[in-house]
């Protein structure tokens, strides 16, 4: 998979093949994938190839056209060396993937990927504790075309497969959940959607294919926000969709009937973040685990939702499937009281109060799941039920124990009214 003389062109974003590519590990694949020497040149990284307009020799190679593929100048928005450099990579990353579609950010590659699968009278189920966007499109984008939205317990691996109708054409599964982190069969939940016929498709932004190789593990398309953990750096917006052959055609294809396309300097940013991606889950990670550790015996904490820990409830799943983490989790406050939530909140220095996360510095938002779910309750059942304020935090970059210092801080205010 290197980036030299003998690297063989390959036909867009679709998967090159090497003797030895099965023998390159992770960290490997993160530096040489994307490097073809037809999109870098003689440099390192591919050049930011900026351009509405791509010029034809003349009206007879005008008239010839070119494949719908990346790696053929057409019109800007199909993309150029700097876009399709980075799909090649996601693409080289996602075990079982023909191809990676761009979108230009997180909730375009939802909606983007929901409405490639799905038309009206169709039924899509969708996981209760999917990122909340996810849900609003239920109302606001898949009602108004004539989908249906069915939620489920994605911890009812049982029930399930009652949960299917022969209009059922799709499923979003998350897992970790959004904001509750819990962790759901997704190899069993899957080959139960493969069996009835639907597409599953797997928000994979938590672990990245890093951590959670999601294709291999039974489902159809993994999605991504790139405004994460591949930019890094909190400084672009992006999202993707890696499937196999046929899907990602349709991927391909409902995505340029949307007119959708990013930026080429974006995917040169997401590029860049790409590199470092590895070493920075790791970082970040083992300090979530020392934070989550260390929270879990504070006694201003309920409950620290975190799969990583050895006495989370879904500790042995993510054990078993996962080949990574991330420095995202959340715990509960004991009792109800939201000012003292606040002052915890406002007392830290170190964590910026704001949405997103997996960029290098720490991050710290309230949540309340209770107003988002309908196929699950919050609390859950054998909490105290005035265990519900959450805070989720996303771990950056900077020394864990100054971080810990920090929330110390938090909590000591948490008592001061």
């Amino acid at each position: 998979m290197g980036c030299g003389p003998g690297h063989a062109q390959g036909d867009g974003n679709r998967r090159l093949s090497s003797p030895d590519e099965d023998q390159h590990k992770p960290a490997t694949r993160i530096v040489e994938a994307g490097r073809r020497p037809e999109w870098t040149g003689s440099v390192v990284n591919p050049p930011v190839w900026r351009g509405s307009t791509h010029l034809y020799a003349d009206s007879a190679d005008l008239a010839r056209g070119r494949p719908n593929a990346d790696g053929h100048f057409y019109y800007g928005r199909r993309g150029s060396p700097t876009q399709w450099a980075l799909a090649d990579a996601l693409t080289e990353l996602e075990p079982g993937a023909a191809g990676t579609v761009l979108y230009p950010s997180g909730v375009a590659a939802i909606s983007g990927v929901l409405l490639s699968v799905l038309e009206s009278g169709d039924t899509v189920l969708m996981t209760d504790n999917a990122y909340e966007p996810s849900r609003v499109m239920a109302k606001s984008l898949l009602a108004p075309l004539g989908i249906e939205t069915r939620f489920f317990d994605p911890l009812d691996s049982e029930g399930f497969a009652a949960l299917f109708t022969e209009r059922t054409r799709a499923v979003l599964f998350e897992s970790p959940g959004s904001l509750s982190m819990e962790v759901a069969d997704i190899p069993a939940l899957a080959a139960t959607a493969r069996m009835k016929g639907a597409v599953s498709i797997l928000d994979n932004t938590w672990a990245t294919a890093l951590g959670f190789p999601a294709l291999s593990r039974g489902c159809d398309i993994s999605l991504m926000s790139l405004t994460k953990h591949v930019g890094g750096h909190s400084d672009l917006m992006m999202g993707s969709a890696s499937a196999g052959e046929a899907l990602y055609t349709r991927l391909r294809l409902k995505s340029q009937a949307l007119g959708l396309v990013v930026s080429p300097d974006d995917a040169a940013l997401a590029l860049r973040g790409l590199r470092t991606l590895g070493v920075r889950l790791e970082r970040e990670t083992s300090s979530a685990l020392t934070l989550a550790r260390w929270l879990s015996s504070r006694p201003e904490v309920a409950h620290v939702l975190c799969p990583m820990l050895p006495d989370a409830p879904s500790h042995q799943l993510w054990q078993r499937d996962f080949i990574g983490g991330c420095g995202l989790f959340s715990f509960v406050l004991k009792g109800s009281d939201p000012a003292g939530r606040a002052r915890f909140i406002d007392a830290l220095e170190l964590f910026g109060i704001g949405y997103s996360w997996g960029g290098y510095e720490s991050l710290v938002i309230p949540f309340d799941p209770a107003r988002a779910r309908s196929a699950t309750s919050w609390p859950p059942a054998g909490w105290n039920t005035q265990d519900r304020l959450g805070i989720r935090l996303s771990i950056g970059l900077e020394d864990p124990q100054d971080l810990m210092r920090d929330l110390s801080r938090g909590l000591e205010a948490l008592g001061s009214a």
